[in-house]
């Protein structure tokens, strides 16, 4: 079986292009789901990457699980409910938890339809731009089924819940612009320059030192669910480690002296 994730490297940035175009990227399979969590497991270990750009190969983003799968009781859907229960549990969930502890920050660059866990799954990237013809879905009651993959956590985080009930409650898609207005994506491009709008984002993240990016984007996890002095301790605690590292002395340098700086991420 061929690889499910195609990956090209831009200096810091890594391109990942999810590579099922027959299917429309369809997210149902544990081969899939693994490989998704072995690349955030190889990223926070490889610090040579700052930036991830996540998109699809095709005409869609990821269009969730497979209805026919779904229809024969075939695959991950197949089972008593409480192999199924285990089924969500070793196999798709395991991607959200996946990409919450990965410290890189990752821009999902949604090229066409995202829908039920395609919409989900550009919702765990920390910034989403689209092509102006893309489409988003949180689709699952009109199959009579719910998120089961973290959508109810993570949609309301960044759109609010009365839009994400809206969202959620009738299943209807919603149209880029209407996104953009929701604040579910924050840039809207053509189809032809997504890729080149979203390696530039990255690139200008990856200019930044490697440390201070993971130890940042760290911060905003936590700080969903912390209390303000718990977040600060951290900070502070965060912040010391920073102070001490050659690239931060070197930031400094290049600022005053201002010139570019040369960060070696020490």
């Amino acid at each position: 079986m061929s690889a499910f994730l195609q990956r090209e490297r831009y200096g810091a940035v890594l391109m990942v292009r999810m590579n099922s175009p027959e299917t429309r990227n369809a997210l149902t399979t544990p081969e899939q789901f693994q490989e998704l969590v072995d690349l955030c497991a190889e990223l926070r270990q490889d610090h040579s990457v700052k930036a991830v750009v996540l998109t699809g190969n095709g005409k869609a983003f990821c269009s969730g699980g497979n209805i026919k799968d779904m229809q024969n009781r075939e695959g991950i859907f197949a089972g008593s409910p409480y192999e199924l229960h285990n089924n969500y549990r070793h196999g798709i969930q395991k991607i959200p938890l996946a990409l919450y502890e990965l410290d890189v920050p990752i821009i999902a660059a949604v090229n066409g339809a995202a829908i039920g866990a395609g919409l989900d799954l550009a919702c765990m990237c920390d910034i989403r731009i689209a092509s102006n013809t893309a489409l988003f879905a949180e689709s699952f009651v009109k199959l009579g089924i719910i998120p089961g993959d973290g959508g109810a956590w993570l949609l309301p985080r960044i759109i609010g819940i009365p839009k994400a009930s809206i969202m959620a409650f009738t299943g209807d898609a919603i149209d880029a612009q209407k996104a953009l207005e929701w604040g579910l994506v924050e840039q809207l491009c053509s189809e032809d320059e997504l890729e080149a709008q979203a390696l530039e984002m990255a690139q200008r993240i990856a200019k930044n030192p490697g440390h201070a990016l993971r130890m940042c984007k760290r911060l905003l996890r936590e700080g969903q669910h912390m209390r303000l002095d718990s977040l600060l301790e951290l900070s502070a605690a965060y912040q010391a480690l920073a102070h001490h590292t050659q690239d931060h002395a070197e930031a400094v340098d290049a600022f005053v002296e201002k010139r570019e700086p040369n960060f070696k991420g020490q």
